[in-house]
């Protein structure tokens, strides 16, 4: 893993003034360890016209695995690749940035007892990293350096020199070049901006992130038009911390703006010390999504198809609501354990009246279908070969005909968010496909026109920018005349 940093100077201000600024002597070649490997410090140049720095990381694999402990990125690399033969050596990180911290730490905070007046002063500055992966491509890294003053030259590295038409790797060769900025400032822009671009990082993204974030960030972030994808990238797309950062952004973007100071503005409430929210399982936002979109439908009588352990029918019993709920699945097994999970023995006459569960499949139609206000299709259809589909779509939409039909189902483009899901894997071992955002589009708009309903399209959990929610729903609600007058 190398990076480079540039400078020109004249006699009277020389460029191996930047051995000063980073605290390394150009005359010594110098080795710092790190918790994953070694740092080397030297300068493969160094006149008073131009000096250069090199910053190589020689990363121990065996050691990035056994701290990783099998989680994140370090502990578990692209599907493609094992445990111990992976790009982490190769192509600048999070393992960058953190080395870049630790080397040159007094650089980055623009201190330099010898000639203090050195870090305030722009200087020609040229940044070059060979291997950079960017998840989003040379457009973003234009996006993310140009508006901080780089002139970024990103070239795409192809995946193989032999093979053209293979096309392009996901890495980029990057020169950065400016003569506005100070170097305090370009490493700061280098910390924050490279496990943005690798988009994950080695180690445990702890609430202290947002903090860090925020001192390395100060004077930059708060402007940047693309502020919201930083944050969310360099803390690890942990939604409460994100939000929390985007808030504190805010009010600095308001103190700079009103010329005050950020407790002027932040004192409506007195400081508390406040637990980190845990994140809302997925599950439990496709419930309450589903739940919403009921009531909104106004819904009484609701069929659960495919109704599994019985999560969602318990989730509807709460509701007063639901008068009648019905979970419908193939596998007697899956029925008992909803059974057992219901305390169908136990519940009272009136509750129990309101429910019941047996056993069916979606393949065929079934009268006992008929007649219901909505019916629910949660993760149900990925679970079938695309074949059987056309059959279970007669069942519900041509035969029981309710008047709301809901259907969930993973989005595929959102898998590259799982670090622990290897590349071209679906979610579970029984999906059968998992669709993209279009891919389920075209099919619900197609069975919509089929079969006389209308359909819109909601996201079940945080919507990425980028990729889309992790789940996307289908909310079919019925348009024929007759039928919907009838019902």
């Amino acid at each position: 893993m190398f990076l480079t940093i540039t400078t020109t100077g004249t006699p009277e201000r020389p460029a191996t003034d930047l051995g000063y600024l980073l605290h390394k002597h150009p005359d010594k070649a110098q080795a710092f360890s790190t918790s994953y490997g070694t740092a080397h410090v030297l300068y493969p140049e160094a006149e008073a016209g131009r000096c250069t720095a090199a910053l190589l990381l020689e990363v121990d694999a065996v050691a990035l695995v056994r701290r990783g402990k099998g989680k994140g990125r370090g502990g578990a690399p692209d599907a493609a690749l094992a445990q111990y033969v992976n790009d982490r050596p190769y192509a600048a990180s999070s393992l960058l940035a953190v080395a870049l911290s630790s080397v040159f730490s007094s650089a980055m905070k623009g201190v330099c007892h010898a000639k203090p007046e050195l870090p305030g002063q722009a200087r020609p500055l040229r940044v070059e990293v060979p291997a950079l992966p960017a998840r989003g491509g040379p457009d973003l890294v234009r996006k993310l350096f140009e508006p901080l003053g780089w002139t970024v030259t990103a070239e795409p590295v192809p995946l193989d020199t032999e093979f053209p038409a293979w096309g392009d790797s996901r890495y980029v060769r990057l020169v950065l070049e400016s003569d506005t900025l100070t170097l305090a400032e370009a490493l700061r822009h280098l910390y924050v901006l490279l496990p943005v671009l690798d988009d994950a990082k080695h180690y445990w993204v702890a609430p202290d992130e947002v903090d860090k974030l925020l001192r390395v960030g100060e004077g930059w972030l708060p402007g940047h038009p693309e502020q919201r994808l930083i944050t969310s990238r360099y803390l690890s797309r942990r939604w409460a911390l994100t939000r929390q950062a985007t808030e504190r952004l805010e009010l600095v973007r308001l103190a700079e703006t009103d010329d005050s100071e950020v407790e002027e503005i932040d004192n409506a409430v007195e400081a508390e010390t406040e637990a980190e929210e845990k994140p809302t399982p997925l599950a439990v936002q496709r419930r309450e999504a589903i739940i919403t979109a009921l009531r909104q439908s106004g819904a009484a009588r609701v069929l659960d198809l495919g109704c599994g352990q019985g999560q969602l029918v318990q989730t509807l019993l709460k509701d007063p609501a639901f008068t009648e709920i019905v979970g419908v699945d193939v596998s007697m097994r899956a029925l008992t354990i909803a059974s057992r999970r219901l305390k169908l023995d136990r519940m009272g006459e009136r509750q129990a009246s309101r429910v019941q569960l047996f056993q069916g499949s979606l393949a065929y139609t079934d009268v006992r279908l008929k007649g219901y206000d909505a019916a629910v299709l949660s993760e149900v259809i990925e679970h079938l070969d695309l074949p059987r589909l056309p059959a279970l779509e007669y069942a519900v939409f041509g035969s029981a005909r309710p008047r709301t039909v809901l259907v969930t189902t993973p989005n595929v483009e959102y898998n590259v968010r799982w670090e622990s899901l290897p590349a071209g894997h679906v979610r579970h071992g029984d999906h059968r496909f998992e669709w993209t955002r279009a891919e389920f589009r075209a099919w619900a708009e197609a069975v919509a026109e089929r079969h006389g309903y209308g359909v819109t399209f909601e996201p079940v959990g945080p919507d990425d920018p980028e990729v889309g929610p992790p789940t996307q729903m289908a909310v079919f609600t019925l348009t024929t005349p007759k039928e919907a007058k009838a019902a």
